[in-house]
């Protein structure tokens, strides 16, 4: 008996991955977070599997019901939105289920940041822009931050910022970022990437929240950063004609010169 961690993507059911979909389809039981994985996902289901929407239960409440599997003997797969490596509460699972040595294993999914930048079309990281993406949140109820993790830290860095879980605080994010990137810095606001109800809304830090109104209070990515502009950058030298490169040697003096001919003869 295996308890089968599987992040299923940001929303739209086809972005699960290949071997999420199979491990659901041979589990006899479901937990699923159900306020943000489409139902959907559960139609890989195996027929007349116990399935259980996780949202409504409390910690204890769920490990009971994966002891309950274990004690069956029965697999079970724990579907949580997004990927499980940022913000799934897997950890906290994953803990008391070694605890009691019950095995577990995880499957990764399409992570939301990417989903998003995917529906802006954007490279997060562009020569001379950004090199770095920062994945952070701000205080919630839920969760309070480390005192280093500040927007003002990160925004010194000039990163694409990827803020989870504050599209509530988005007056806090501005204020926190503008003296950093500047008034005139993109922003952009996804709501439920992938999600068919997929809402974009683009602007500046100096227009942001005028722009996003009331009408979106959760399940939004907000995206800061100068890469957002997706012009001013410099072209990277991966694709440059007279780029020295293990796959295209420039010269017969090419360190990877040998090293190319080698490959060809290996096949």
């Amino acid at each position: 008996m295996t308890v089968h961690f599987i992040g299923a993507g940001p929303g739209a059911p086809d972005l699960l991955t290949l071997r999420g979909r199979d491990i659901i389809a041979r589990c006899p039981v479901c937990l699923y977070a159900g306020s943000l994985v489409p139902q959907a996902i559960l139609d890989h289901c195996p027929p007349g599997a116990h399935i259980v929407n996780t949202a409504p239960l409390d910690l204890d409440q769920i490990i009971a019901e994966i002891r309950r599997a274990h004690d069956a003997g029965l697999d079970v797969a724990r579907l949580h939105s997004g990927d499980l490596s940022v913000w799934s509460a897997m950890g906290e699972q994953m803990r008391r289920l070694r605890a009691e040595g019950i095995p577990v294993s995880v499957t990764p999914g399409v992570p939301a940041f990417a989903a998003a930048a995917a529906a802006l079309g954007a490279e997060l990281t562009l020569p001379g822009l950004a090199q770095s993406v920062v994945l952070t949140r701000t205080p919630g109820r839920a969760s309070s931050m480390p005192g280093g993790e500040t927007l003002t830290n990160f925004a010194a860095t000039g990163a694409t910022l990827a803020i989870h879980l504050s599209i509530r605080n988005l007056a806090r994010v501005v204020a926190d970022l503008t003296p950093a990137y500047g008034a005139t810095c993109p922003v952009a606001v996804v709501y439920r990437a992938s999600w068919p109800d997929e809402t974009i809304l683009r602007g500046t830090l100096a227009d942001i929240q005028d722009r996003l109104g009331d009408n979106i209070q959760r399940t939004a990515l907000i995206l800061v950063g100068p890469a957002l502009a997706g012009e001013g950058f410099d072209e990277s030298c991966l694709y440059a004609a007279g780029y020295d490169r293990r796959y295209r040697p420039q010269s017969a003096d090419s360190p990877w010169a040998s090293w190319s001919d080698d490959a060809e003869a290996q096949g």
